[in-house]
C-alpha cells in the first residue's frame, strides 16, 4: 500500500542519515525493495523485482566503471563560495553548501579525475544528484572544463556521467556562464583535436546540463527510464498553460525521436 511504502521510505531515510548503514543497504525507489549493497552491486544495481536502475553514488559509479586502483581525482579541494552573496528566506547559500557536504561526504556535485577503463586511460567526470540536485555552479563548470582541457592536452578520451537539475540559481548568471565555458572547451577537444567524448545521461538530466555538455557527446548513452529534459514538465505546464504528455521526457520516448544513441 502507499502508506506502507511511505513508512519504508521513511525508514530508509533514517538509515540514509546514518553513514554506517548507508554502505550496506540499497533501496529501489520504484518498488521500495531493500537490497544488500554488495549483492546488488554484483547485479549492476538493477532491481530484481521491477528491473529499475537504482540510484548510484559517485563512488558506486567509479567502482563499476574504473579499474581498481587506477582512479586519481582532480581538483578535489575546489569548493563553492558565495559569489553573489545569495540569501533566501530559508538559509544562506553557504550554509546550504555546508549541509550537503556533511550529508553526502562530497565537496561538490561532480567529481573529476583520470583512471583506466579496461586498461585504457581515460578522463572522467561523475555528477551526483544528491548534492544540491547536481546543480551546475562555478565549481562544477570549472572542474569539468579543466577535465576536458587536461584530456585535450594528453589526448585522452572523456566520459562524463550526467545527473543534474540544471544551473545553480544561487550563483545567478555565473552558473549560466558555465554552459558556454564547458562547450567551448568541448569544441576544441572534439572539433579541433578530433578526440572522443562519451556522455552518459542518468536520471534526471535537465536544464543547463542538457543544453550544453550533456548533449555534445560523440556517443550519447541514456540509462533506462531516465528523465531527460531541458525544462521540466511542471515548468512547461505552468508557463505555457499546456499539458505535457506523460512519458514524453523519458529516455525510451526520446530515443525513438533520435535524441541520443543507445539506452
Amino acid at each position: 500500500t502507499s502508506s506502507s511504502s511511505c513508512n519504508i521510505i521513511e525508514i530508509y531515510n533514517d538509515i540514509d542519515r546514518n553513514a554506517r548503514y548507508k554502505h550496506f543497504v540499497v533501496l529501489c525507489e520504484n518498488c521500495t525493495s531493500f537490497y544488500d549493497r554488495k549483492l546488488n552491486s554484483s547485479k549492476m544495481y538493477i532491481c530484481d523485482h521491477c528491473g529499475h536502475h537504482v540510484y548510484l553514488s559517485i563512488s558506486d559509479r567509479l567502482e563499476l566503471l574504473i579499474d581498481p586502483g587506477t582512479w586519481d581525482p582532480m581538483d578535489k579541494d575546489m569548493v563553492s563560495m558565495d559569489p553573489i552573496e545569495f540569501h533566501s528566506e530559508e538559509e544562506p547559500y553557504i550554509d546550504r553548501i555546508s549541509f550537503y557536504k556533511r550529508k553526502t561526504g562530497l565537496t561538490e556535485a561532480v567529481q573529476t579525475g583520470v583512471g583506466q577503463l579496461n586498461s585504457i586511460p581515460i578522463a572522467m567526470g561523475v555528477m551526483d544528484f544528491q548534492f544540491m540536485g547536481g546543480s551546475m555552479g562555478s565549481v562544477v563548470g570549472e572542474k569539468i572544463t579543466r577535465l576536458i582541457e587536461y584530456a585535450t592536452n594528453r589526448s585522452l578520451p572523456v566520459i562524463i556521467v550526467c545527473a543534474s537539475g540544471g544551473a545553480r540559481m544561487q550563483e545567478g548568471s555565473l552558473s549560466l556562464m558555465q554552459m558556454a565555458k564547458i562547450s567551448s572547451a568541448s569544441y576544441d577537444y572534439q572539433s579541433n583535436k578530433k578526440l572522443f567524448y562519451v556522455s552518459i545521461l542518468t536520471s534526471p538530466t535537465t536544464g543547463g546540463v542538457t543544453a550544453s555538455f550533456g548533449m555534445l557527446g560523440d556517443i550519447i548513452i541514456a540509462e533506462p527510464n531516465a528523465y531527460i529534459a531541458f525544462a521540466g514538465k511542471r515548468v512547461i505546464e505552468q508557463t505555457l498553460k499546456k499539458t505535457v504528455p506523460d512519458g514524453s521526457q523519458v529516455a525510451e520516448y526520446l530515443f525513438h525521436k533520435g535524441l541520443f544513441d543507445p539506452i
